[in-house]
């Protein structure tokens, strides 16, 4: 286990001081659990048959709804259906401009804290959403290390570009919630869990996160423990997977979770969110906290 020093010097302490302790400082609560708010096709994607923008807010907007009436902590916004997708700088303006307009949307009219993901990898685009947005946090798909896509690209981190344009934008308010291993591609030979904990870590990221092979596939228990062991002092978020039956076991180890899949109508991530689904889960979480 790495841990980072403590500074003494002013400079180091603001710096580093920036950074969420626990998650509870944003969300309001412990475990919080996030809600994927998945846009319809965007703009250019292969699946957009024409709808109106109108249509694609109302839409957000519906889901947005259904989430938090079903109790849920916060929301993310994300492109979900533009695949197969582009990576980071690539991802048309077409799309990027919708997502900012949707998001807006939904920030408006939430109660609970809302972030942003652009897939694959975002990076400046997800963070210029959601300053256009007025998000509080982004989920960023490959802070540091490299990888390779399911659409085969090769990627690699993105946090001195990503931290110096959160500068000048005056956006350091907006959290870094960074993946460490993610869905839908696979670490460079030579970068582990632990390493890649250990440098997002390094990198300022405020939150870790941490997933399954494929949308839907929960991540291995001991993932979870090993980013946690590797960087202790960062709370630890689930990425994929995460249902009814093994929220608790999760829950035992994980700071909160982001759930998308689960929420959905049948289960299925096509489907619209079935806010019974939705309530009966944050049931399961309210006692799970109660033994926090």
């Amino acid at each position: 286990m790495i841990v980072l020093p403590k500074f003494k010097v002013e400079w180091a302490n603001r710096f580093y001081g920036r950074r969420l302790s626990s998650l509870e400082e944003l969300f309001g609560v412990s475990k919080p659990i996030i809600g994927m708010v998945h846009l319809p096709p965007l703009p250019g994607a292969p699946a957009y048959e024409g709808e109106s923008i109108d249509y694609i807010v109302d839409f957000a907007l519906k889901e947005a709804s259904a989430l938090i009436e079903g109790g849920v902590d916060g929301l993310i916004v994300e492109n979900m259906w533009d695949l197969p997708y582009y990576v980071g700088r690539d991802v048309p303006p077409e799309e990027i401009a919708v997502q900012a307009v949707a998001a807006r949307e939904v920030v408006k009219m939430s109660n609970v804290p809302v972030g942003v993901n652009v897939v694959h990898n975002g990076g400046r685009v997800t963070l210029a959403i959601a300053k256009a947005a007025g998000a509080k946090f982004i989920r960023v798909c490959l802070l540091t290390g490299a990888l390779v896509w399911d659409t085969g690209e090769l990627d690699h981190g993105c946090a001195a570009e990503l931290l110096r344009a959160r500068k000048m934008l005056y956006a350091e308010d907006i959290r870094i919630f960074a993946d460490v291993c993610k869905k839908h591609a696979v670490m460079f030979p030579g970068i582990d869990l632990r390493t890649h904990a250990i440098w997002c870590d390094f990198y300022m990221a405020d939150a870790l996160i941490v997933t399954g092979t494929m949308t839907g596939v929960p991540p291995k228990v001991e993932d979870v423990i090993e980013v946690k062991k590797a960087a202790p002092e960062r709370p630890v978020l689930l990425g994929s997977g995460v249902n009814i039956n093994n929220v608790k076991m999760f829950l035992k180890y994980a700071d909160g979770a982001i759930v998308g899949t689960y929420f959905k109508v049948d289960g299925v991530t096509q489907n619209p969110v079935d806010v019974e689904r939705v309530r009966k889960f944050m049931e399961v979480v309210r006692e799970i906290r109660k033994s926090c």
